[in-house]
């Protein structure tokens, strides 16, 4: 083999073995509540809202929810917007974006209800979705205990946050997200799996974690290949969480 290709080859097994070393760990089942809470942290104090930085693609500025369709029929979004922020509307279903994207910069800024209602995964419960695939949890995790893997800053069933970095119910908090998607060859096959990393309220809570699939309740599907490009997606759960702010910067 001539160096040339020696490089090529090289590059292209690290590409494709490097992240796939890290996985989510075996040594608790799915959502078991037995498994250790993270500590709390105090997230440090930060002005909210954060201002989207030059060229960011804005999808919610305020006012209205012209960049939203509802996800399961494309109609006209039905969440409600006031003040600033768009909330919840219970049993209306699940948000998504007219555009899609793929590897992303995103800024959430969201609130769960106060007083806070109902307990464990039935408080303040919402999530986004990366590529409509890949959660990152929206829970009141103030002072509410539930599975480690389901609590806010959780990537859903896959991965708890480093730390529970949440604000009191009512309170602005954010999400800054970097995610990388995966990519598939022609075959389908999976040539990099997704990564993502989480501040949550300026605290890390996910570093650069390797993703074993779309996230799902008490499974961890495989992936299937899919496009580069899908919507982002937010969670109809039944209860009135609210969102403001959201923006975010396209990765090359």
């Amino acid at each position: 083999m001539n160096g040339r290709r020696l490089v090529r080859s090289v590059c292209a097994a690290l590409a494709v073995a490097a992240p796939l070393s890290a996985q989510p760990s075996t040594e608790w089942p799915i959502h078991s509540k037995d498994r250790p809470q993270p500590a709390v942290g105090s997230p440090p104090p930060r002005v909210l809202p954060v201002k989207p930085p030059a060229g960011a693609i804005v999808l919610f500025d305020g006012t209205d929810l012209s960049k939203w369709l509802q996800a399961r029929d494309g109609s006209p979004a039905q969440w409600v917007v006031r003040d600033g922020y768009f909330e919840v509307k219970a049993g209306t279903g699940d948000l998504r974006t007219r555009d899609g994207f793929g590897d992303v910069e995103l800024h959430v800024e969201w609130a769960s209800p106060n007083p806070p209602r109902g307990a464990e995964q039935g408080r303040g419960n919402s999530g986004v979705y990366l590529m409509s695939k890949y959660e990152l949890q929206v829970l009141d995790s103030w002072e509410n205990p539930t599975y480690a893997d389901g609590m806010a800053g959780a990537i859903y069933g896959q991965y708890p946050p480093l730390v529970n970095a949440a604000r009191r119910p009512g309170e602005w908090q954010s999400y800054d997200i970097v995610f990388r998607g995966p990519r598939f060859d022609s075959s389908g096959r999976l040539l990099r799996p997704a990564t993502m990393t989480v501040r949550f309220n300026g605290v890390l809570v996910q570093d650069n974690v390797t993703l074993s699939g779309p996230t799902g309740h008490y499974s961890r599907p495989p992936y299937e290949a899919h496009a580069d490009r899908l919507p982002i997606l937010l969670q109809d759960h039944g209860d009135p969480v609210r969102y403001r702010n959201v923006w975010l910067r396209e990765l090359k």
